[in-house]
């Protein structure tokens, strides 16, 4: 027995409220400040992309700086340009003396600042600051990028929460963990330092727009739920449409 009109356009209605709502979700789950670094091999350099949503419907997002881990320093630090924001990296002392490759280290870059020349990130927009850095560490360690995102109204997010378990805390910290180099050795890989290189050289205009795609395919979290609501959302309108079909033809008869 076929299920009568207005019970079809209930359970339409019902999948597509769903669809709406997961897909909800999943955009408020992406909206965080996101590391997507283009390598991750021990002893190599890389190219780390902030990705920084505005999450302020009234202000806009005019500084961000990021903190550099000072146990495992990155003794190397560069900057890409990006338009209409001027890019700091803040360079002094370790809290301890630190071997690396078996020198000491006792100072490195402490933290990177972007702060808005004009308007800033606003309503609806994010923004990318790419920085070039390394030798990264030894295998398996977690680098922590902690993130601080400034709005015109003079309020501060931070973004420095580290995951205990499966739960992720309300304002996760920017994270990447190391892994094996080519070979098993430390030695950066030459095609590692030369995409870096051609990076950081590249036009500051390959910010924002020009890297929505790549930032999108290399972090997986962010994609893979927006994927999921939009095919859910399609399901519901189709359902809708089945239900609007079968209560024309049944007010026809």
């Amino acid at each position: 027995m076929s299920a009568s009109p207005r019970a079809v356009a209930r359970t339409a209605a019902g999948s597509a409220l769903a669809a709406v709502l997961v897909l909800g979700s999943a955009a408020a789950a992406s909206a965080h400040v996101r590391v997507v670094p283009e390598a991750t091999a021990a002893g190599g350099w890389t190219v780390l992309t902030f990705r920084v949503p505005n999450e302020s419907p009234a202000s806009a997002t005019t500084r961000v700086t990021v903190d550099l881990p000072t146990d495992t320093p990155l003794t190397s630090v560069s900057t890409q340009p990006v338009p209409g924001w001027t890019a700091t990296v803040d360079r002094g002392a370790l809290p301890e003396p630190v071997e690396v490759d078996g020198a000491t280290i006792t100072q490195a870059p402490l933290s990177v600042t972007w702060t808005a020349d004009g308007d800033g990130i606003g309503d609806g927009e994010f923004q990318q600051f790419a920085i070039s850095v390394g030798p990264l560490p030894a295998a398996g360690t977690d680098l922590v990028l902690p993130a601080h995102q400034e709005y015109a109204d003079g309020e501060v997010v931070d973004w420095d929460q580290v995951a205990e378990g499966d739960a992720e805390p309300e304002h996760p910290a920017p994270t990447f963990t190391t892994t094996e180099a080519a070979g098993g050795h430390g030695a950066p890989a030459a095609d590692e330092e030369e995409a870096a290189d051609d990076a950081t050289s590249g036009s500051g205009a390959a910010s924002a727009a020009g890297s929505a795609t790549d930032a999108a395919d290399g972090d997986g979290s962010g994609a893979l739920p927006v994927v999921l609501g939009s095919l859910g959302l399609a399901a519901g309108v189709g359902a809708l449409a089945v239900a609007l079909l079968a209560w024309r033809r049944s007010a026809a008869r």
